[in-house]
């Protein structure tokens, strides 16, 4: 069923470490929407919360373009990052993470939804600081009604544009689940001994001060940073992909 899918959706969530931890998350994105754009793939928004410091508590956006589910799909899991926060005055170093999640985008014919399972409610869009972004009821927020799953679009000005949106990310959030559970009902007592490691151990470490990042699923490294997170990863996925699959 992945292989069918057009488009991904990511999600990104700030984890361990405050404000640092939603800067990293911002540098994640910037990683992988840099990478995308030079594959001239499609990026869209669906929703993010930021932070005053210019960091992303969650963001949660779509890429659409041939390969990007092959590219991106060994990017889910835990990302660590040890670095100095700018905060820092004793030039300590700080340990920070986010999540990362890629969904493949499938449609409802696709998962055999019933559009009676699905409630749709309109609400007006908030900003940071609970403000309002305007005063029309542009966003939108659907509920799975079997499994009480819940999204929320407010990125558009559109209310049928944030709608559409909404029902997509939906869509995959219950693909999702539908894969745990498979999985789950298959690997039995296994997987609770070996935990979750789509979610709850980490992949891969950033280090700054050393100027390396490591994969510790195939225990390889790479140099350059700043190379790195400007979206320059093709060799990173390249061993990833002969490595895992």
């Amino acid at each position: 069923m992945e292989n069918s899918a057009k488009a991904i959706i990511f999600e990104i969530r700030a984890g361990v470490g405050g404000d640092e931890a939603a800067l990293f998350a911002s540098d994640l994105f910037r990683m992988y929407s840099r990478y995308a754009q030079r594959k001239d793939w499609g990026i869209s928004i669906i929703s993010q919360n930021k932070t005053e410091s210019g960091g992303l508590k969650e963001i949660i956006f779509e890429v659409k373009g041939n390969g990007a589910f092959g590219d991106f799909q060994h990017e889910a899991g835990v990302h660590r990052v040890q670095r100095i926060p700018k905060t820092e005055k004793s030039g300590r170093i700080h340990t920070s993470t986010a999540t990362v999640a890629v969904l493949p985008k499938l449609d409802q014919a696709a998962l055999n939804l019933n559009p009676r399972d699905i409630s749709i409610e309109t609400t007006k869009a908030s900003g940071p600081g609970g403000q309002y972004v305007n005063k029309r009821m542009n966003a939108v927020r659907a509920t799975y009604l079997p499994t009480g799953l819940t999204v929320f679009c407010q990125e558009e000005r559109n209310l049928q544009s944030n709608k559409e949106k909404a029902i997509e990310l939906l869509t995959s959030r219950i693909l999702e689940e539908r894969r745990k559970a498979s999985i789950s009902a298959i690997e039995g007592q296994r997987r609770e001994q070996i935990g979750d490691a789509d979610r709850g151990e980490k992949i891969r470490t950033y280090n700054f001060p050393q100027d390396r990042v490591t994969d510790h699923r195939i225990n390889k490294k790479w140099h350059g940073m700043e190379i790195i997170l400007d979206g320059k990863i093709d060799k990173m996925i390249k061993q990833l992909k002969e490595g895992l699959e």
